[in-house]
């Protein structure tokens, strides 16, 4: 049996990688050269104009203007904000402005502040620095001189990640321009000006700003404050500080027990919903990999929204609504006011389905539940559901799953002859075995609903011979159960039971 299962658990793996790699070869998202003349580039100084020809100046200016007036539009698009959609301050957020130590007069003062609060007035695409808060920033250039143990985390094509803690206590995200990025590195090698390419480069930094402002959801990544200050013989150099998550690893999930990995779908598809019907519009993922998201407390959220978009895709026909993916594609319907239907959701939760769904959902699921885990996995696959129909389908499941309606409506009856005498306030030490998935490496640890499905764990277990009921629940409120391959070493321990399995 346990070698079935991890010839099992290696096949998950291997299909995963598989998978992935035919994913990230055919993906047909990013083209690295429209990215090199898209992402590059800050404002251009004349003298550097003059030395490059009047070609390769005209063409940065545009790409300036172009990058530009994009931030802009995102900032500048008003939606009015209900009070129930209104956030309040996070206990984190409420500890980060404890740990501070400044009053809100000193924060959002003007004078000589280089995070203040901006006038929403339009500003040249040259200037050097573009203030972009719609709210007070919690923190700023203060704290991360004040911060310690800083870390370098990653980078990737335009950014570089790097961990704060702050008062010894609290760890945030920094994210700055990565100076020898991709991005950075092939600009200046086409037009030879490392600031103005830095300039450019920092309008996706500006653009994700904004957003994770104006996008307020419990899966999209927190933005605590923002930071201008001069780096590298440049000016005002924009560093933005986040909520810190970790990186999402998949063959971790592919590990882990189908509660987690469903809570992390589940948290996907919530976001996704969001975004479909967000204050500014259907939102896509545009760069939409399992490396722009990041788990917080168990929780799935986006991370890097600099390539989101809200703009819809003009049509004059079905046939310029055409959708390609590596293994298949769609075309969707064009509408009478020449817009694709539903495009940006339906992007989203394609790429839901073939990067989450397939690997996560169904494996090691009860049972009982699999038919509509399958279900969700067909019809987001070919497309036949909507996203509305995709979190109802989710929060059905979850329902079910939380309130035991999966399992049989029946009480225990004794198995072959087992029964089980309960010992309060005892646990057993050590006597682990080993089963997949667990919440523990080295033990067989489950959730569980209530006893009895405790109890027929167990007895599908050939090792089992007790197992200890702890005072610790999951984040659905389910019970964790270890089970064990002995009795024989009794140990008090407060709040647990025990149960022993005893032969008639």
């Amino acid at each position: 049996m346990r070698r079935k299962k991890l010839a099992l658990a290696a096949g998950f793996c291997l299909a995963f990688l598989l998978g992935t790699l035919l994913n990230l070869l055919c993906v047909p998202g990013f083209d690295h050269h429209q990215q090199q003349l898209q992402n590059g580039v800050t404002p251009v100084p004349l003298i550097a104009a003059s030395r490059q020809g009047k070609g390769s100046s005209q063409d940065l200016l545009k790409q300036l203007q172009e990058r530009y007036k994009e931030v802009i539009r995102y900032r500048e698009h008003q939606a009015p904000v209900s009070a129930t959609v209104r956030l309040l301050l996070r206990p984190l957020e409420r500890r980060l402005m404890d740990l501070a130590q400044r009053s809100s007069e000193n924060v959002h003062k003007p004078e000589n502040s280089k995070s203040s609060i901006p006038d929403l007035s339009p500003v040249s695409p040259l200037s050097s620095k573009i203030d972009v808060s719609l709210r007070p920033p919690l923190l700023s250039c203060q704290d991360i001189t004040n911060g310690s143990n800083v870390r370098y985390l990653g980078s990737g094509y335009t950014k570089a990640v790097y961990k704060l803690v702050l008062n010894d206590t609290v760890s945030v995200a920094l994210k700055s321009v990565d100076f020898g990025g991709h991005d950075i590195q092939n600009c200046v090698q086409l037009y030879r000006n490392l600031e103005d390419c830095y300039r450019l480069a920092s309008f996706k930094i500006v653009k994700e700003m904004i957003l994770l402002q104006r996008l307020q959801h419990p899966n999209i990544l927190q933005l605590y404050g923002y930071c201008y200050q001069d780096s590298n013989d440049i000016s005002d150099t924009l560093t933005t500080i986040t909520e810190l998550g970790s990186p999402l690893e998949m063959i971790q999930l592919l590990q882990s027990s189908w509660e987690d990995r469903f809570r992390i779908c589940l948290s996907l598809v919530r976001l996704l919903h969001y975004l479909a019907h967000s204050p500014l519009g259907s939102i896509t993922l545009l760069d939409f990999r399992p490396r722009q998201f990041v788990i917080v407390d168990g929780e799935l959220k986006v991370t890097d929204l600099d390539d989101a978009s809200m703009d819809g895709t003009s049509c004059s026909s079905n046939a310029d609504c055409f959708m390609e993916f590596p293994a298949r594609n769609f075309t969707l319907q064009c509408s009478v006011e020449g817009k694709c239907q539903n495009m940006n959701e339906k992007r989203n939760l394609y790429n839901a389905y073939r990067f989450f769904f397939t690997y996560l959902l169904p494996h090691s699921a009860p049972s009982s539940l699999r038919p509509l885990l399958d279900s969700i996995v067909n019809a987001t696959g070919e497309l036949r559901w909507g996203i509305d129909e995709t979190l109802a389908q989710f929060e059905k499941i979850l329902y079910m799953y939380k309130n035991g309606l999966y399992l049989p409506n029946i009480t225990h009856a004794p198995m072959a002859g087992y029964e089980y005498k309960q010992v309060a306030d005892i646990s057993i030490a050590e006597e682990d075995y080993r089963c997949w998935p667990s919440y523990h490496h080295n033990g067989c640890l489950l959730s569980v609903f209530n006893i009895n499905e405790a109890i027929k764990i167990c007895e599908s277990h050939s090792q089992c011979q007790a197992f200890v009921w702890t005072n610790q629940t999951t984040w659905t409120g389910r019970q964790l159960v270890f089970f064990k391959a002995g009795s024989r070493n009794l140990v008090p321990d407060i709040d647990k039971i025990t149960y022993l399995k005893l032969t008639s």
